[in-house]
C-alpha cells in the first residue's frame, strides 16, 4: 500500500518502524524556520508602526521591515503550506518545498545578499508546483485546479520580486496565492454539499479572473487593482454564500469557533476587495496599509485560527484539543483590526494604528501560546494523520492546507479533533 504515513510490515503483518518523513520531529525541522519567519515578521511589524523592535537589533538583523511582506506570505505561511501538502502526498522529495520556503525565509533576514533569499523563494514556489502537479494527478477536480493557480501566484509573486518589482506592486500576487489557496478547499467542502457544476464553474472563473487582474495590475495598475478588488469581493461573495460554516456557527464547541472565524474572514476578505476595487491602485498611505491587514490578517490568520485545532495533529501527530480560551486571542485579533482600520487607517490616527497593530501581534502570539498550553495539557496520545485514502476510483486524495480544511462536522467533540480525510473535509 503507497500511503504517506503508512508503517512498513513484516511479512507476518508486524507493524515496523515508521517512515522517517511520518515522524513528529522529522516535521518540526520544516516547521521550525516557519515559527522563525513568524517571529521575525512580528518583530519587523513593530519598527514598521514606529516602534521599538526587540529581535532585530538584538540580533542585529538590519532589513527586518524591508522584507517584512514577503517573509509572513512566503516565508511564514508558504512554509506550512508546503510542509502540510507534503505530508497530503506522502512522498519523501514533496519535503523539499518546505524546506526551500525555510531556508529562503532564514536567507531574507541574514547578512546573506538579498538575491539568496529571492532566489530560494523561486526554487520553492516550483517545488511547490510541483508537489501539486502531483495531487491534481490523483484528483483532477476544480478544487484542485484553483489550488494550482494560487501556487501559480506564488510563484508569479516570488519571479517578479527577484527580477526588481517592489513589494507594493506585488500584493496582489501575494495575496492570490494565499486567497486561492483557502478558496480552492473552501470549494473542495461545498463539493461535498452537493454543488453545482454552474458553481464550480463560476467559482473557477473567479479564480482564473483573478489571475488575470494581477496581470493586468501590473501592465495598468489603475484598472488592474481594481479588477483584483471585485474579483476578491467576488470570491467572499461565493464563500459566505456556499461556505457550510453558515449552518455549523449555529452549533458548539469547535465547529463553532471554527464557523465564526470563517465567517469573520470572509468579511475581512471583502473590505481588503472593496479598498482596492474602489480606490484602484493603493500602493501606499493609510489604504495600502488597511488592505493588507485586511485580507493578510483578517483573512488569513482568522482561517488559521479556524483549522489549528483540525490540521496541527494531521501533521504533526499531536492533539490539539479545541478550548474556549481560543476565543480570546480570535476576539483580539478582530477588534484590534477594527480599531487599527476603522478608527487609525481611516481617520489618521496614529496611535489608533499602534495600538490595534499591537493588538494583533499580541492576538497572534495568545494563539500560539495558548495553542502550545493545549497540547501540553491534552492526555499525551498521538493523533490519527490524514491517509491518503482513495475517494475515487482513480485514487483522488487529501490536498487540504494548513489553514483551509472543512469545518468540523456539528457532532465533533472538543476533546478529540477530526482526522483529515480524502476529500479535506473532517470525520
Amino acid at each position: 500500500m503507497r500511503t504517506g504515513t503508512a508503517r512498513r510490515t513484516s511479512a507476518a503483518g508486524t507493524p515496523g518502524a515508521r517512515p522517517l518523513r511520518s515522524r513528529t520531529g522529522f516535521r518540526l525541522i520544516f516547521l521550525a524556520p516557519g515559527a522563525v519567519a513568524l517571529l521575525l515578521g512580528l518583530d519587523a511589524a513593530l519598527g514598521l508602526l514606529g516602534l521599538p523592535q526587540l529581535l532585530g537589533p538584538a540580533l542585529d538583523l538590519t532589513r527586518l521591515p524591508d522584507v517584512h511582506g514577503p517573509l509572513m506570505v512566503l516565508g511564514f505561511v508558504g512554509t506550512i503550506i508546503a510542509l502540510e501538502r507534503a505530508v497530503a502526498l506522502g512522498r519523501a522529495w514533496a519535503f523539499a518545498a518546505p524546506a526551500a520556503f525555510g531556508v529562503g525565509a532564514l536567507a531574507l533576514v541574514s547578512d546573506l545578499p538579498l538575491a539568496y533569499g529571492k532566489g530560494a523563494l523561486v526554487v520553492a514556489a516550483v517545488l511547490l508546483l510541483l508537489v501539486y502537479r502531483q495531487l491534481f494527478a490523483r484528483q483532477p477536480a476544480t478544487a484542485v485546479t484553483i489550488q494550482v493557480l494560487g501556487a501559480v501566484m506564488a510563484l508569479g509573486a516570488a519571479l517578479l520580486w527577484a527580477g526588481g518589482v517592489p513589494v507594493p506592486d506585488l500584493t496582489p500576487w501575494l495575496a492570490g496565492f494565499l486567497v486561492l489557496t483557502i478558496f480552492g478547499e473552501r470549494l473542495e467542502l461545498a463539493r461535498l454539499e452537493a454543488l453545482s457544476g454552474a458553481a464550480s464553474r463560476v467559482a473557477l472563473g473567479l479564480a482564473l479572473a483573478l489571475l488575470g487582474a494581477a496581470v493586468a495590475a501590473l501592465l495598468a495598475p489603475p484598472l488592474g487593482f481594481s479588477l483584483v478588488g471585485l474579483n476578491l469581493l467576488g470570491i467572499a461573495g461565493w464563500l459566505a454564500a456556499r461556505d457550510v460554516a453558515r449552518r455549523t456557527v449555529r452549533g458548539t464547541g469547535l465547529p463553532r469557533f471554527a464557523a465564526a472565524c470563517l465567517l469573520a474572514g470572509y468579511a475581512w476578505l471583502a473590505v481588503g476587495g472593496a479598498i482596492w476595487a474602489l480606490g484602484g491602485a493603493v500602493t501606499e498611505g493609510r489604504g495600502y496599509e488597511a488592505v493588507l491587514h485586511a485580507i493578510m490578517l483578517g483573512y488569513v490568520i482568522s482561517m488559521i485560527m479556524a483549522h489549528a485545532p483540525v490540521i496541527f495533529p494531521a501533521v504533526l501527530r499531536r492533539t490539539l484539543p479545541y478550548h474556549p480560551v481560543m476565543y480570546g486571542p480570535a476576539l483580539l485579533l478582530h477588534a484590534s483590526l477594527v480599531l487599527r482600520l476603522a478608527v487609525g487607517d481611516a481617520r489618521g490616527l496614529e496611535w489608533a494604528v499602534q495600538a490595534g497593530g499591537v493588538g494583533n501581534i499580541v492576538a497572534l502570539l495568545a494563539f500560539v501560546a495558548v495553542s502550545v498550553w493545549a497540547v501540553l495539557a491534552a492526555p499525551h496520545r498521538r493523533a490519527t494523520s490524514p491517509r491518503t485514502t482513495p475517494s475515487t476510483p482513480s485514487g483522488a486524495t487529501s490536498s487540504t492546507p494548513p489553514h483551509a480544511t472543512s469545518s468540523p462536522p456539528p457532532h465533533a467533540t472538543s476533546s478529540t479533533p477530526p482526522r483529515a480525510t480524502a476529500t479535506g473535509a473532517s470525520s
